[in-house]
This record gives structure tokens, C-alpha cells and sequence, in this order.
């Protein structure tokens, strides 16, 4: 099993829209903003290689908004998707799967884009199949009015019209070592992938777990829509991620790529901070 990260882009937005219900004289001795409030994230994929599969993890914003759009992000740095694929070795032929953790305009927007010739939309990976939770997909086509603005059909829609989506309806493991769970509170239905690599489980923990910050229980995004599902989520897999050992593989923490965990007087925190390839030994 092969496994490379991508950071596709960094960006940066509200602090208190990522804490939630936390005061900023809190968060901020953790997670430091600017003077607009803005904070820096990362918005990192990972491949996995595992026998004959070469599997994404999500795959970005994409391009096909406007500047108007990308404006409200900051973006900066970052090797892009498929600029940072080739660094890897890969040509997006190569990509046999793509697991989308959830369909928010970040994690879902890379898979499909317009071609320049006649407007259509198309696969910018060929030969890969989208696994996607069937609860997130019908909660996505038919959002609720709190989420419609993260869920973009010209990032959706044409996935299904171009017949590329495997629906996930339950826990399971799309290939020997890639195992896919579910959680509800971000938003219904988010995969969240634990690879059983032979170093130990990686878990990419998406929007479960933004930064190392997050690990503390009451800090919780303002974008969750079940806060208290949340919550509880939180708590179970801290739990059994400290019991197994599991390595956490942050999708959007600016500073820290990977951690472990520890049992402190205050509960669960993070433990050892360092990048994916220190993981990989």
C-alpha cells in the first residue's frame, strides 16, 4: 500500500464560522486569525494505492466558479489537484476511485469540469467511479436552506448524468484496507476513510475533526448542522481511535498534517504532531 498527500490549495476564512460556539480568546491561543478575523486552512486529498486501485480522497473546489466566488476564500499556495497529482507520478487516467467525504463545494469540485470546446461537463478522471453515501447524495439534491449554498449542482448532478457514482448505503471497505464509516452531524451521511496501513490506521478526518484544535469536544464548526450528533461522534471515536492506535490525517489544519492521540486529565487531546511521510517512517 502506497499513500501520498496533496495539498491542493490553502485558504483562508472566519474563525468563528470554524469554532462555532467557542469564544475567540480561546480558539485563537490555538488557532490564530488575523486582523479581519480570518483564519488559515488547508485543503489537503490523499491517494491510496492498494493492489490494482489508485483511490482519491476528495478532490477540492475545482474550477468551474467564477472569480467572484473564489474571492470569498483567499486562496493561496498549494500545488492544485492535478498539478500535484503529477508531482506524485500520476496522470489522472491513472485514478480508479474517488471517495468524496461529503459534497460541500471543497472536497467535491475537482472531479468535473467544463470542456472548453462545447460547454459540456466532464470526468477529469476517465476511469474512476465517485463513491459517495447514499444519505449525502439526497441530502445534497434537496438541501436545506441552512446548507443550499455549500451544495453546488454543477458539481453534483453532472457526476450522476455522466453515470459515475457508486452509492455507499452502508459501512464498508471498497478495496482491502480502505474502510469507509459514516457520521451525521457535520452533515448527513459524511464518509470518513480509515486506511489500515501496515504502519497503523490513518484516518482522514475531514470535516469529524478540521485541526488538532478541533480534538477538544466543544469545538464544533458553525457549518455543522447537527451540533450535538456531532458532539457525541466526537466523543465514541475519540475513543475507539485511542484504543486502536488510529493516526489522524488532517484535511484542513494549516499547521499540522498528522497526530496521535493521548488521555489527559481534560480528556482526549492530541499528542504527537508530524507529517505523513514521519507516519510512513
Amino acid at each position: 500500500m502506497k499513500l501520498s498527500p496533496i495539498n491542493i490549495t490553502n485558504f483562508k476564512i472566519d474563525g468563528g464560522a470554524m469554532f462555532g460556539v467557542v469564544p475567540k480568546v480561546l480558539w485563537q491561543r490555538v488557532y490564530p486569525a488575523n486582523a479581519a478575523n480570518l483564519c488559515s486552512w488547508s485543503l489537503r486529498s490523499l491517494v491510496v494505492e492498494a493492489g490494482n486501485r489508485v483511490i482519491l480522497i476528495d478532490d477540492g473546489f475545482g474550477d468551474k466558479q467564477d472569480a467572484k466566488f473564489f474571492s470569498h476564500f483567499h486562496l493561496f499556495g498549494g500545488d492544485g489537484l492535478l498539478g500535484g497529482l503529477s508531482k506524485l507520478g500520476y496522470d489522472p487516467s491513472d485514478i480508479t476511485d474517488i471517495v468524496l467525504t461529503h459534497l460541500h463545494y471543497d472536497h467535491c469540485g475537482g472531479g468535473i469540469r467544463v470542456n472548453q470546446n462545447n460547454g459540456n461537463y466532464e470526468a477529469v478522471f476517465p476511469n474512476a467511479k465517485f463513491h459517495i453515501s447514499r444519505a449525502q447524495w439526497e441530502w445534497a439534491i434537496n438541501p436545506n436552506a441552512r446548507e443550499a449554498d455549500s451544495f453546488l449542482e454543477e458539481n453534483i448532478l453532472p457526476m450522476q448524468e455522466l453515470g459515475l457514482v457508486n452509492f455507499i448505503d452502508d459501512e464498508c471497505f471498497i478495496t482491502e484496507g480502505v474502510e469507509l464509516r459514516i457520521f451525521n452531524g457535520h452533515t448527513k451521511g459524511q464518509i470518513i476513510p480509515i486506511v489500515h496501513h501496515q504502519n497503523g490506521g490513518l484516518v482522514f478526518v475531514a470535516d469529524l475533526f478540521p485541526s488538532t484544535a478541533h480534538i477538544l469536544l466543544p469545538y464544533i464548526m458553525s457549518y455543522d448542522v447537527e451540533p450535538m450528533i456531532t458532539l457525541q461522534e466526537k466523543a465514541d471515536f475519540l475513543e475507539e481511535s485511542l484504543a486502536k492506535g488510529f493516526t489522524f490525517f488532517f484535511q484542513h489544519d494549516f499547521y499540522t498534517e498528522c497526530c496521535t492521540l493521548q488521555r489527559t486529565q481534560k480528556g482526549i487531546r492530541a499528542d504527537r504532531l508530524f507529517s505523513l511521510d514521519e507516519f510512513l517512517g
